[in-house]
């Protein structure tokens, strides 16, 4: 029906005649003469319908906002003084002289021509309307030339992309599965799966020593700004290459990505340790954009007659951290630094103290805080030493359980570099390695920190008889404090993978049962392997420059894990739950009708 897209015409087509198919974006009548601005998903294009093309100008005059048009006309530059330097095709227009109504269109629920500040609510209810706005459609354009490079990248490399299957089992990948009961075998049920986990590695074990998959995982969690019940992968497994081989190939293909896409150029990624992260940054996945870091004042402390502080300074599990804020004391207000007190608080803080540095040269008297009677004055001065503090610095301190501490202290340094423009670069990528393999439960126990096929540093022998000390072969790729990607060198041997289940409390007999054909794999000459899974939806939220991720999904769910356009999920005819054996309780019922 077109000769071309709306958005590919330019001076090089100057009096051709071209057909253009699109939606009405913008509609004028100047002095008789109509612009229509027709809009497809290259781009737009002025068209001008002169009153002497009688048929054409009647149909073009009957036209309004998101009509979808069939136009024919002639290329021509437009009128000196015209030209529209925003525009890619801002120096030419058509000049119609056939128009053809496709299909007309009720008034749109909201502007789709320019800046709408409606409701997100609204715009997912009308997701097929938000979608025609130019920039949604250079997110998702953008989202497919990423997929686009990833899939060139990978298959020069002698990757194979090989799907795996959708319904599997549940396995321990730290959040609950979405469970699909199965008509066939009544009272059981498959799992959509959380990452391809097992099945790549069985590909390893059956000689497909590079595979790739672009693929949907599923997780039923509470949802973010950055997570989504249904996400895609980027999955990437590979057999004979070490922890370096696979950071080094899939760095280079970041990279890649940055450069072909954005012309940006990421430069190195330097590799930080787990530890270090937690203890300069709260974090595992630091944003190095950042200049400021937590500094440790335990020692300081421990012996001041103030609980807040010496509790857990003298506590195994505690830590007490503090956050020097350059020049704080003299833009912060009084009223902004309640709110950050209220801010650590989402993160279990009970509360956020602080140091205003006034006069330094005046010793104590220069400082001013709440808590500066509790501390006493070689306490806090040895904390100023300590921070290199100077006139006009303020100092934040938190003090809990080091878990609280790195959250809410964490959350508070990149609240302040978001807060006061703090960043120092416009990317900052690197690799944390050398995560702990396990971390403790809150019952007495061990979990897996990333899963329990990750391989430790260490024999199986070490690793039973000290496993809260055991290193993995894990790795991260974090991007301005984003984790974009997590992988591992997995276990290749059964005695290991053994070892961890026992670590785990894992029983032999439940080790048959959920991973017995894992277990039978490992016998058969299972090669060394590993791999890396990039969440595309991160990526892309990054490539487009966006902090939502579902800016740059077709049709996200809310953050209530809901689709507010098919109003999924939804009740069920009761036929289909008598042919799977379930009957919904009454008090579920009645809670999901409200």
């Amino acid at each position: 029906m077109r000769s071309h897209y709306c958005g590919d015409i330019n001076l090089g087509h100057n009096g051709e005649t071209v057909t253009l198919c699109g939606w009405v974006h913008r509609r004028r009548d100047h002095g008789g003469v109509i612009f229509l601005d027709l809009r497809d998903r290259e781009g737009i294009a002025q068209v001008v319908i002169d009153p002497d093309t009688e048929e054409a100008f009647a149909l073009a005059d009957k036209a309004r906002s998101e009509y979808v048009l069939k136009v024919t006309g002639r290329v021509r530059p437009r009128p000196e003084g015209t030209v529209n330097p925003n525009m890619p095709t801002g120096e030419i227009e058509v000049l119609g002289k056939e128009v053809e109504i496709l299909n007309d269109a009720q008034t749109p629920p909201f502007q789709l021509d320019g800046y709408t500040d409606v409701g997100e609510d609204v715009r997912l209810r009308y997701r097929y309307m938000d979608l025609r706005r130019p920039e949604m459609q250079e997110k998702l354009i953008m989202r497919s030339k990423a997929t686009r490079m990833v899939r060139n990248y990978l298959e020069e490399r002698g990757f194979l992309d090989i799907e795996t299957p959708v319904l599997t089992r549940a396995t321990p990948e730290g959040a609950r599965d979405y469970l699909v009961p199965s008509r066939v075998h009544q009272g059981s049920f498959y799992a959509l799966p959380q990452s391809p986990q097992l099945f790549k590695q069985l590909l390893m074990v059956s000689g497909f020593d590079r595979y790739y998959q672009i693929v949907k995982c599923f997780r039923d969690e509470d949802l973010r700004a950055e997570r989504q019940p249904e996400f895609t992968q980027i999955d990437i497994e590979t057999s004979f290459m070490n922890e370096e081989d696979v950071m080094a190939t899939t760095e280079e293909m970041v990279t890649r990505m940055f450069n072909e896409l954005l012309s940006v150029d990421l430069g190195a990624f330097p590799h930080m340790t787990f530890a270090e992260a937690m203890q300069k940054y709260g974090s595992d996945k630091p944003d190095l954009r950042i200049p400021l870091e937590l500094e440790d004042i335990d020692d300081l402390v421990a012996s001041v007659d103030f609980k807040v502080f010496n509790g857990p300074a003298n506590d195994p599990k505690g830590r007490v951290a503090a956050l020097k804020l350059p020049q704080g004391a003299t833009k912060l207000t009084r009223k902004q630094i309640d709110d950050y007190g209220k801010y650590v608080g989402n993160y279990g803080a009970k509360g956020l103290a602080w140091v205003k540095v006034n006069e330094l040269a005046k010793g104590v008297e220069g400082l001013q805080s709440p808590i500066l009677k509790f501390l006493g004055e070689d306490v806090a001065l040895n904390i100023m030493a300590r921070l290199e503090a100077k006139d006009g610095d303020i100092i934040f301190f938190g003090a809990d359980s080091a878990s609280v501490v790195n959250d809410a202290m964490g959350a508070l340094r990149c609240k302040l570099g978001a807060d006061l423009d703090l960043y120092t670069k416009a990317w900052a990528p690197l690799w944390v390695v050398d995560f702990p393999m396990f971390e403790e439960n809150g019952q007495g126990g061990l979990t897996a920190l990333h899963h329990p096929f990750t391989a430790p540093t260490c024999t199986p022998e070490e690793l039973e008889a000290n496993p809260e000390t055991a290193l993995s072969r894990a790795y991260d790729m974090v991007i301005n404090g984003y984790e974009v990607g997590g992988g591992s060198v997995r276990i290749h041997k059964q005695d290991m993978q053994e070892a961890v289940f026992r670590v785990l409390n894992i029983d032999e007999e439940e080790q048959r049962e959920k991973f017995g054909f894992l277990l039978d794999a490992l016998k058969f000459g299972a090669p060394p392997h590993g791999g890396l899974a990039f969440g595309l939806d991160r990526l892309v939220m990054l490539l487009c420059g966006t902090d939502n991720i579902r800016e740059v999904i077709a049709f996200p769910k809310t953050q209530s894990a809901a689709c507010q356009m098919t109003q999924a999920p939804s009740p069920v005819d009761p036929q289909q739950l008598h042919d799977l054996n379930i009957r919904i309780r009454r008090d579920a019922a009645s809670a999901t009708s409200h």
